[in-house]
């Protein structure tokens, strides 16, 4: 059985003492595939963009989200329609308007990601690479430390899959004031996020120059990458990030916080941004 992203299995529990049947709760995993179907010319195209293990659940706006954050599409007007197929709800297409050609040149991959790594099935290292458009504007953001310490104890309310299972990542959204926004969980970290961006590109509320993303895990580069497609200035993790994406996060002019809990948290960059009063 399965109930928004949660399978149920019976399990076989053994201690030192005994051994028991109990039913147990496991985090959903599926595969998606992600195609694009737009013109050339007169000529309709479609093309298969990624196959990607994911939690179900928001599948438009992962679709979305991942075309977005890899640079394939770069605005809700560009977009007619979103659609899973009615044969297989584990693929989903974008199509685009007439006139409407989508960037692929940046976006060689060996059409599969695993829920843990979202640039794995990237060809090359350039590939790696996107252009935000919203990385080097100006902002005058300044948020007091108590607002950062606070966003912790939200997320463990609102994380209401990962308290039953223990497998999920999310990735929350937060206005400058503390005040919680939006949640997605999903079994890749990246997905998560993904569905996130998806969703206020549905929103049309893009960039997110005004929000706070929080990370339940680690900070990885791409997932500071996708937050700088996003235009987001502040990104908090609950865990490490690693060098790669303190790195990313200086050129992005992003403000990166790992290790955050209730009582402290650690500055990697951006540090103008975090206040102490």
């Amino acid at each position: 059985m399965q109930i928004s992203g949660i399978e149920t299995r019976t399990i076989r529990k053994v201690t030192s003492l005994d051994t028991s049947d109990e039913e147990d709760l496991l985090a959903a995993e599926e595969p998606l595939e992600i195609s694009i179907s737009y013109f050339e010319g007169e000529k309709s195209v479609k093309k298969s963009i990624s196959v990607t293990m994911r939690t179900p659940g928001h599948d438009d706006e992962l679709a979305l989200g991942f075309l977005f954050t890899e640079g394939i599409i770069k605005s809700k007007s560009q977009v007619k329609q979103v659609s899973a197929n009615v044969l297989d709800e584990n693929k989903m297409s974008v199509y685009l308007h007439e006139g409407q050609i989508p960037n692929l040149n940046t976006s060689e991959r060996n059409f599969y990601t695993t829920s843990s790594c979202g640039v794995c099935g990237k060809a090359s290292i350039d590939a790696i690479k996107t252009t935000s458009l919203y990385s080097l504007q100006l902002d005058d953001i300044i948020i007091p430390r108590d607002i950062i310490f606070s966003l912790a104890v939200q997320l463990k309310k609102q994380q209401e899959i990962f308290e039953s299972t223990g497998g999920l990542h999310a990735s929350a959204l937060f206005d400058l004031a503390g005040n919680f926004l939006c949640l997605r969980e999903d079994v890749g970290r990246h997905n998560a996020l993904d569905k996130i961006i998806g969703f206020t590109f549905n929103q049309n509320n893009l960039p997110l120059t005004n929000r706070i993303l929080l990370l339940s895990g680690r900070a990885s580069f791409e997932l500071i990458q996708k937050a700088s497609m996003a235009g987001i200035r502040v990104v908090a993790a609950i865990g490490a990030p690693s060098s790669l994406a303190v790195q990313l996060a200086e050129e992005s002019n992003i403000t990166l916080i790992g290790f955050l809990g209730k009582e402290k948290f650690n500055i990697y960059s951006g540090f103008h941004r975090i206040s102490e009063l």
